[in-house]
């Protein structure tokens, strides 16, 4: 099993969202991302815009998201 990033940069944080489904909704203090579902829901998920995200906020954003951490690793180390 992968590592999980302990200060992630933001843009490989972003990337790997967006490979995972999420598209860049807003981006200022904090970056906004969207989701389409199948169903047609749709899953938001927000993050601050710092130049890392820490350990513990990423896995908050991930709780938030419903991605689970080896779904994002998987995409994170791609």
């Amino acid at each position: 099993m992968s590592k999980f990033p302990v200060d992630a940069p933001i843009r490989k944080v972003v990337k790997t969202f967006e490979l995972l489904g999420f598209n860049v909704a807003r981006e200022g203090n904090h970056i906004a991302m969207l989701k389409e579902n199948p169903d047609g829901s749709r899953t938001p998920l927000t993050m601050p815009n710092h130049p890392t995200i820490k350990k513990s906020t990423l896995r908050t954003i991930l709780t938030q998201a419903r991605i689970t951490r080896d779904e994002f690793l998987d995409a994170y180390y791609k």
